[in-house]
């Protein structure tokens, strides 16, 4: 069974799929700073747009005003933070629809310029001999 066991997680799609799922976590990571920590900030600036403390209190002994507080009280429907998660997942999706547009076009580039083909020392020689028998 261990011996089943290595050569199934030693297999070529395995091993691939694992370094894919480390670098997508890394990769989330950059884009959840961007998005958190460059576009939030500038969105939050040009039109006041912080949604981090709208709540919904759901029992009368809530009376705080900023969200932690209030969910210290009783029990709250943050819906503020959904619509900030909401936000960012717009924004990691466009984000995420140019980096693959922009790969789609560069493999579209590459298919669309074929390479140059030499062609082989037989192929020469059967042109010669056909341009010879045109003359």
């Amino acid at each position: 069974m261990l011996k089943e066991f290595r050569e199934f997680a030693l297999k070529g799609n395995v091993v691939d799929l694992a370094v894919g799922v480390i670098i997508g976590a890394a990769f989330g990571r950059i884009v959840e700073s961007i998005v958190g920590d460059l576009f939030m900030p500038i969105l939050g600036s040009l039109g006041g747009f912080d949604f981090t403390n709208y709540f919904l209190a759901l029992s009368k002994s809530v009376t705080a005003t900023n969200l932690a507080d209030a969910q210290k009280q009783g029990a709250v429907i943050a819906y503020g933070r959904f619509i900030t998660i909401a936000i960012n997942f717009m924004i990691i999706a466009a984000v995420m629809f140019l980096v693959v547009k922009g790969m789609n076009r560069l493999k579209r580039q590459e298919a669309a310029a074929p390479a140059e083909v030499k062609p082989s020392a037989e192929a020469t020689l059967l042109t010669e001999i056909r341009d010879l028998l045109k003359k």
